[in-house]
């Protein structure tokens, strides 16, 4: 071992090199010679990792050791023999200058911690990928736990690096740390606060990945791609990305579509308002030129034999339309509108249809349609409403009713 040490210091007292130069030419070769020994190691061991974990991957089923390949783990696995083997020259290159050896052999070490640290993470992230490709956890923050885990991870990591730099035991810089501890929870505050939160929003199954989400603070509206500790990430329709703070989902109000996509329809709620001054009743020979209309001619059949057999009962003086009962134009059209969506074919027919008269307003009576959509698909939706709107529009004029619309100037223009 002392020939190797030594291995040309001799020669280079032999040609009349000083001694000290002797001993600093002679550590300098032997740390390029160690140098080019470790690359070449590291490299060769790299190559065969990876190509037998690509083999492996090829011949297996599995996608686990896929993944293992895809997140460089043989990768960092092929530097730990390398690392061993410069930590055995680290002695033998250095050693007629201890101080350099325990710098050398110091750096080294923290390399080790960080070198543990990356193969950890990248068995995590093929965990994690591993696990999201499961159907029954491939909407749960898996990310969220893994990044506490590697936070905790680095932590332990650097106080570990710098126990080694300072040569202090490390259980005694632990201790240490509980003088500022007030100051690295300060620091970790946004951290904290989204574990906590991550925590929460998993055991209430508050949000999940793919869930449709509308977030009017954050101005979020879109499908979430990804739960983190710190944020979670929506991908809006109009494909942009808004980023929220994780701790955000239980401190503000926000609405999840989950149940309406879980359910068996999407709701239809929509109004057309009416012209008040349209509004009548309705006389015989309105009734009698309704009746052509199939969907309600049975209604109106009925509806005017037991108005007719009322009023006669009772006396009423029909010379005037307001005296005892009849029909009017606008419960009509609800009526007609209301047998029109729950014969409707893309109407979910178990789920609340209705067709009702909201308050009147300065701009006429709405009428509104709540219905359920049994496709619930977003472009379908709309097509679906559009459809049963055309309709309803098109078929208010058959009951001598009007839609109010604000006057333009070519309103004006025209009297």
């Amino acid at each position: 071992m002392d020939s190797v040490k030594h291995l040309l210091y001799d020669y280079f007292l032999a040609n009349g090199i000083a001694e000290n130069t002797a001993k600093y030419l002679n550590m300098a070769v032997l740390f390029l010679a160690a140098i080019i020994l470790v690359f070449l190691v590291d490299f060769l061991i790299r190559k065969i990792l990876l190509q037998m974990f690509t083999q492996f991957a090829k011949a297996s089923k599995s996608n686990f050791d896929d993944l293992l390949v895809t997140n460089k783990v043989p990768r960092n696995v092929a530097h730990i023999i390398p690392l061993l083997l410069a930590l055995e020259f680290v002695p033998i290159v250095f050693y007629d200058f201890p101080d350099f050896e325990t710098v050398v052999e110091k750096g080294l070490q923290v390399f080790a911690i960080v070198l543990t640290l990356w193969i950890v993470r990248s068995l995590l992230h093929t965990i994690k990928d591993f696990l999201q490709t499961l159907p029954s956890l491939k909407d749960k923050p898996i990310a969220s736990y893994i990044q506490v885990f590697m936070i905790f991870a680095w932590l332990g990591g650097i106080m570990s690096a710098i126990a080694i730099i300072t040569g202090i035991p490390f259980l005694k810089f632990l201790t240490g740390l509980g003088a500022v501890s007030a100051v690295i929870i300060l620091v970790f505050k946004d951290t904290i606060l989204g574990f906590v939160a991550s925590i929460q929003v998993s055991i209430n199954d508050m949000v999940r990945i793919g869930d449709w989400v509308t977030f009017e603070k954050f101005g979020a509206d879109g499908d979430v791609i990804e739960i983190t500790l710190a944020t979670v990430k929506v991908q809006n329709w109009d494909k942009t990305i808004t980023t929220i703070p994780t701790y955000a989902l239980i401190s503000e109000s926000f609405k999840n579509w989950r149940g309406m996509t879980n359910s068996g329809g999407r709701r239809i709620k929509r109004a057309i308002n009416i012209k008040i001054e349209s509004v009548k009743y309705l006389s015989s020979e309105d009734i009698a030129k309704l009746k052509r209309i199939q969907t309600i001619e049975a209604y109106l059949s009925k509806k005017e034999k037991d108005i007719e057999a009322f009023n006669t009962e009772n006396n009423i003086d029909k010379s005037l339309l307001l005296n005892g009962r009849n029909l009017t134009n606008i419960g009509v059209f609800r009526k007609y509108v209301q047998e029109y969506i729950e014969n409707h074919s893309a109407i979910n027919k178990d789920m609340t249809i209705m067709v009702r008269q909201l308050a009147p307003t300065t701009q006429g009576l709405p009428i509104e349609i709540y219905a359920f959509s049994s496709d619930k698909r977003w472009v379908n939706y709309e097509y679906i409403m559009a459809d049963i709107f055309d309709h309803v529009m098109a078929a208010v004029p058959y009951f001598d009713l009007e839609i109010f619309e604000l006057p333009s100037s070519l309103s004006f223009s025209k009297q």
